[in-house]
Protein backbone atom coordinates (compact mmCIF):
# COMPACT_ATOMS: atom_id res chain seq x y z
CA UNK A 1 0.00 0.00 0.00
CA UNK A 2 1.11 3.12 -0.50
CA UNK A 3 2.02 6.05 1.78
CA UNK A 4 2.18 9.98 2.31
CA UNK A 5 5.61 9.88 3.19
CA UNK A 6 6.33 14.35 1.57
CA UNK A 7 5.04 17.19 1.38
CA UNK A 8 6.20 20.44 -0.28
CA UNK A 9 5.39 23.80 0.10
CA UNK A 10 5.93 26.90 -2.55
CA UNK A 11 6.92 29.68 -0.08
CA UNK A 12 8.31 33.24 -0.25
CA UNK A 13 10.45 32.24 3.06
CA UNK A 14 11.84 28.95 3.25
CA UNK A 15 14.41 29.72 6.02
CA UNK A 16 11.85 31.26 7.95
CA UNK A 17 9.38 28.93 7.97
CA UNK A 18 12.10 26.37 8.98
CA UNK A 19 12.28 27.47 12.03
CA UNK A 20 8.77 27.89 12.71
CA UNK A 21 8.09 24.36 11.81
CA UNK A 22 11.71 22.90 13.91
CA UNK A 23 10.42 25.50 16.73
CA UNK A 24 7.04 24.85 17.00
CA UNK A 25 6.92 21.06 16.04
CA UNK A 26 10.28 19.92 16.72
CA UNK A 27 10.85 19.17 13.26
CA UNK A 28 14.62 18.55 11.90
CA UNK A 29 16.22 20.05 9.09
CA UNK A 30 17.39 17.01 6.49
CA UNK A 31 19.47 19.53 3.68
CA UNK A 32 19.45 22.85 2.42
CA UNK A 33 20.46 23.03 -1.34
CA UNK A 34 19.57 25.51 -3.91
CA UNK A 35 17.31 27.66 -1.74
CA UNK A 36 15.03 25.14 -0.29
CA UNK A 37 14.70 23.70 3.32
CA UNK A 38 13.96 19.91 3.91
CA UNK A 39 12.66 18.90 7.07
CA UNK A 40 11.49 15.81 8.66
CA UNK A 41 9.49 14.43 11.92
CA UNK A 42 11.59 10.90 11.67
CA UNK A 43 8.14 9.65 9.49
CA UNK A 44 7.11 12.73 7.14
CA UNK A 45 9.37 15.11 5.19
CA UNK A 46 8.39 18.63 4.18
CA UNK A 47 10.07 20.05 1.37
CA UNK A 48 9.92 24.04 1.87
CA UNK A 49 11.07 25.29 -1.74
CA UNK A 50 11.33 29.18 -2.41
CA UNK A 51 9.02 30.78 -5.05
CA UNK A 52 10.38 31.27 -8.13
CA UNK A 53 8.08 31.51 -10.70
CA UNK A 54 6.10 34.69 -11.34
CA UNK A 55 2.54 34.46 -10.16
CA UNK A 56 2.91 30.33 -9.18
CA UNK A 57 0.77 30.58 -5.70
CA UNK A 58 2.27 29.58 -2.86
CA UNK A 59 0.93 26.64 -0.64
CA UNK A 60 -0.87 23.79 -0.92
CA UNK A 61 -4.43 24.06 0.48
CA UNK A 62 -3.79 22.37 4.00
CA UNK A 63 -1.55 19.31 5.77
CA UNK A 64 -2.12 17.95 9.81
CA UNK A 65 -0.05 16.96 12.33
CA UNK A 66 -0.80 14.31 14.81
CA UNK A 67 0.33 15.94 18.18
CA UNK A 68 0.54 14.61 21.79
CA UNK A 69 -0.06 17.42 23.39
CA UNK A 70 -2.56 20.43 21.74
CA UNK A 71 -1.36 22.84 24.83
CA UNK A 72 2.44 22.28 24.19
CA UNK A 73 1.78 23.43 21.15
CA UNK A 74 -0.71 26.11 21.40
CA UNK A 75 2.43 27.70 23.83
CA UNK A 76 4.67 27.33 21.44
CA UNK A 77 2.48 29.42 18.70
CA UNK A 78 1.93 32.55 21.03
CA UNK A 79 5.53 34.05 20.01
CA UNK A 80 4.45 34.06 16.26
CA UNK A 81 2.54 36.27 14.52
CA UNK A 82 0.02 33.38 13.03
CA UNK A 83 -4.02 32.42 13.04
CA UNK A 84 -5.15 30.35 15.51
CA UNK A 85 -4.74 27.48 16.35
CA UNK A 86 -9.23 27.71 15.90
CA UNK A 87 -11.44 24.65 16.85
CA UNK A 88 -12.87 23.42 13.82
CA UNK A 89 -16.54 22.67 13.27
CA UNK A 90 -17.97 19.46 14.54
CA UNK A 91 -18.70 17.65 11.84
CA UNK A 92 -14.48 18.08 11.18
CA UNK A 93 -14.22 14.63 12.60
CA UNK A 94 -10.26 14.44 11.72
CA UNK A 95 -9.10 17.69 13.60
CA UNK A 96 -9.77 19.31 16.83
CA UNK A 97 -8.09 22.91 15.91
CA UNK A 98 -6.50 24.68 12.59
CA UNK A 99 -4.27 27.58 12.59
CA UNK A 100 -0.97 28.80 10.23
CA UNK A 101 2.38 29.46 9.70
CA UNK A 102 3.92 33.04 9.07
CA UNK A 103 2.98 32.55 5.23
CA UNK A 104 -0.49 31.59 5.95
CA UNK A 105 -0.34 27.67 4.87
CA UNK A 106 -3.21 26.37 7.16
CA UNK A 107 -2.46 23.11 8.78
CA UNK A 108 -4.89 20.92 11.09
CA UNK A 109 -4.18 19.59 14.57
CA UNK A 110 -5.26 16.70 15.70
CA UNK A 111 -4.07 14.82 19.19
CA UNK A 112 -6.53 11.62 18.50
CA UNK A 113 -5.46 11.21 15.12
CA UNK A 114 -6.47 11.28 12.19
CA UNK A 115 -7.58 7.76 11.65
CA UNK A 116 -10.81 8.54 12.67
CA UNK A 117 -13.81 7.59 11.09
CA UNK A 118 -16.12 10.42 9.76
CA UNK A 119 -19.16 10.12 12.12
CA UNK A 120 -22.59 11.41 10.41
CA UNK A 121 -22.87 14.98 11.37
CA UNK A 122 -26.79 15.15 13.74
CA UNK A 123 -28.59 15.70 10.31
CA UNK A 124 -27.54 13.44 8.93
CA UNK A 125 -28.51 10.27 10.99
CA UNK A 126 -30.92 8.06 10.44
CA UNK A 127 -34.19 8.66 12.12
CA UNK A 128 -34.26 6.03 15.53
CA UNK A 129 -36.57 2.61 14.96
CA UNK A 130 -39.58 3.09 16.24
Amino acid sequence: MAKIKHLALICMDPDKLAEFYCEVFDMKVMVRRLGAVHLSDGYMNLALLPQRAEGKAQGLNHFGFQVDDRDVIDERLKKWNVVGPVKRPADRTYAETRGTDPEGNNFDLAVGGFQKSRQPAETEKEPAAV
